[in-house]
């Protein structure tokens, strides 16, 4: 039963964080973010496509670079 709820943390693990875990650190902010300005009066939707047009060029040029 241990080894099923480990393979299933890693699974997510793995899933979520994926192979870079900056980004993942980045989704999870800017859904922070998304939150506290929706809160607000100002609109949220802009926030986390935002967000992407911010983080793949950025996480494409380091992937580039490593090779």
């Amino acid at each position: 039963m241990i080894a099923r709820l480990k393979a299933f943390g890693a699974f997510w693990y793995d899933f979520i964080v994926g192979d870079d875990w900056r980004v993942a650190v980045f989704v999870v902010a800017a859904l922070a973010v998304t939150f506290a300005v929706s809160k607000s009066s100002v609109p949220a939707w802009w926030i986390l496509p935002a967000a992407v047009v911010l983080v793949l060029p950025w996480s494409l040029w380091r992937a580039r670079r490593k090779r």
